[in-house]
């Protein structure tokens, strides 16, 4: 794993933030689990 920079670390985490950011938004306009859970809290 010492082969992974700084610059790369950030990347990566960019990227997942943005694939959970994507995936809540497809789930909240598909009605899929996320949103059933959050309009039991809401």
């Amino acid at each position: 794993m010492k082969w992974i920079t700084s610059k790369n670390k950030k990347t990566i985490v960019a990227l997942i933030i943005l694939i959970v950011i994507i995936a809540g938004l497809l789930d909240i306009k598909y009605k899929g689990l996320l949103y059933q859970l959050m309009s039991n809290f809401i």
